[in-house]
């Protein structure tokens, strides 16, 4: 199948690489003149596991071409995969959606994030939502837990999930309006799960209890599951907060109240300011510390800083005072109040305290003897409980954590 893919960002360059590895022939379209020109060479700026290469795969198979421009018209569906940033009043803007839209003149495939009843506004369009984790996101398209399409012509919506067959993922066929709604329905049911597991977090500090046995012992139930039962200092990236505020705002509209999505969102803008509470009870007075951060995107895997609950708790730190310094394994470049350095070493240099605030793998096996060293005050704060207690102790840091 000939696929035009709109849009080269998270979900449109992983949906055009991962299509021409399924045998597709694949063209992507972007108005950035010089994206286009360095993925046309084979170079990939997201930091996505397994992307650079399956770019490489489609270039050199001739199954996969970048072109500049938003329109196709030599391709059998277009998909559109262009960015529906939150608007001053919560919901989506489309503008890009709609500029797509009209353009295109072959069979259209929304797999961008739109409001609940977008797609029914235009006769012939096939919804058909993305499940990309960031960091994850070749094997989430690649080894999908469900492909979900929504269609008036039923015949178009089959067309569609067989373009995923080689994938044998169970697929779900509905109409366009509750295909919308699944993908919200998720994210805002993460973001939930989220926000609970934080409030828990803050519940067992208060009555000395430990949120690793009361995770453990809630994930072992089959109905609640183990995804999303990590505390930390916030939820953020490209997705939940603003599918959370869409999803608010179509309620409203609605006439619904979405009270239990609403405290979600107020409990989510609480753990930042928590953090830094206990930064500041613990460290002492803001005002001229200096604190090294381990951290700054919005989440492990990944190299995008959008809506980072770290670069918030950041923010709030600066404005009491603090001279900040960090490390992230994909930040480079200095941030407003926060001096970025090459290693975790470098950021705990002359830090009264040190603060993890994303979940690196690579941050439970830093030499923590060493950092201890470089530090003026052997205070860890791991607001992500991704440093084994035992490590950061031996090497004399008093360890605080999130949920103890």
């Amino acid at each position: 199948m000939r696929i035009g893919v709109v849009g080269a960002g998270y979900v449109g360059l992983t949906t055009a690489a991962c299509f021409a590895h399924l045998g597709h022939s694949v063209t992507c379209a972007d108005v950035d003149a010089a994206k286009v020109r360095a993925l046309s060479a084979g170079e990939v700026a997201l930091h996505e596991p397994g992307l650079r290469e399956l770019v490489a795969e489609g270039l050199g198979s001739g199954r996969l071409r970048f072109v500049q421009g938003s329109a196709l018209s030599d391709v059998d569906y277009t998909f559109i995969c262009v960015q529906t940033p939150t608007g001053a009043d919560g919901e989506a803007d489309l503008s890009a959606v709609e500029d797509v839209l009209g353009q295109t003149s072959t069979p259209v495939v929304l797999k961008s994030t739109v409001p609940v009843g977008t797609a029914a506004r235009h006769p012939g369009v096939v919804s058909n939502p993305e499940f990309l984790r960031e960091g994850h996101a070749v094997e989430d398209f690649l080894r999908p837990q469900r492909i979900v399409v929504g269609a008036q012509d039923e015949r178009q919506a089959r067309e569609v999930a067989e373009l995923y067959g080689p994938t044998r993922a169970p697929v779900v066929l509905t109409d366009n309006t509750s295909a919308e709604l699944v993908k919200y329905a998720s994210n805002c049911f993460l973001a939930l799960k989220l926000s609970y597991v934080n409030t828990l977090a803050e519940l067992c500090e208060q009555l000395n209890a430990d949120i690793d046995g009361v995770t453990e012992g809630m994930r072992l139930d089959d109905r609640i599951g183990a995804s999303c039962l990590a505390p930390g200092p916030g939820w953020g990236g490209s997705c939940l907060p603003k599918d959370t505020l869409a999803l608010l705002a179509t309620a409203r509209t609605a006439g619904v109240d979405f009270a239990t999505l609403e405290a979600a969102i107020a409990t989510n803008h609480h753990q930042p300011r928590r953090v830094v509470d206990r930064i500041r009870s613990e460290a002492g007075p803001l005002a001229g510390a200096r604190i090294g951060l381990l951290g700054l995107t919005f989440k492990a895997g990944t190299n995008d800083l959008r809506d980072s609950p770290a670069l918030v708790v950041a923010g709030m730190l600066a404005r009491e005072g603090a001279s900040l310094t960090a490390y992230d394994p994909c930040v480079t470049g200095n941030r407003p109040g926060i001096t970025v350095v090459g290693s975790a070493a470098e950021a705990a240099a002359g830090a009264d305290v040190v603060v993890v605030l994303t979940e690196w793998p690579e941050f439970a096996e830093l030499d923590w003897p060493e950092l201890a060293h470089h530090v003026r005050v052997p205070l860890l704060f791991d607001t992500r409980d991704v440093v084994p207690p035992e490590k950061a102790e031996e090497a004399g840091f008093r360890l605080i954590r999130t949920g103890h």
